[in-house]
């Protein structure tokens, strides 16, 4: 979890920085069973913010990450190809100019099993962090 001096941090920080012009993504090493490339330009890692995550994920054809139960809201716009989404009771197909929400505390995996993969946004409130994603035991 986001400690007390990370949020002070971080609340010090946005008083004095009240734009960020972001001009590259950082890299960011993806689980699950293929490489895929996360370029981070808001959350920890490249903009040192903690209230907000966004990311352009390129995912291959047959990835499949661990399933997760995040203390995180995530929000997800398909650019290209297709995602599949699995909750606890579902199970979409998000598109090419589609989204899906999924909420805080609720069990989720994503994969790219589809021909070429997907491009897709991923915006995350609180911003992602490995102390919040809470990843399943393998």
């Amino acid at each position: 979890m986001t400690g007390s001096s990370d949020i002070l941090r971080t609340n010090f920080i946005n008083l004095f920085l009240m734009a960020q012009h972001i001009k590259s993504p950082s890299i960011i090493k993806a689980a699950g069973n293929k490489e895929k490339i996360i370029r981070e330009y808001f959350g920890n890692v490249n903009s040192k913010t903690s209230e907000v995550s966004i990311a352009h994920m390129t995912s291959p054809e047959g990835w499949l990450e661990p399933g997760q139960c995040p203390k995180f809201n995530e929000y997800t716009f398909v650019m290209k190809g297709k995602l599949k989404v699995i909750t606890k009771t579902e199970e979409f197909i998000v598109s090419e100019g589609e989204g899906i929400m999924t909420g805080k505390d609720e069990w989720v995996q994503y994969s790219t099993p589809f021909e070429g993969g997907a491009d897709y946004i991923a915006i995350c409130l609180p911003a992602f962090s490995p102390e919040l994603v809470q990843r399943d035991n393998k």
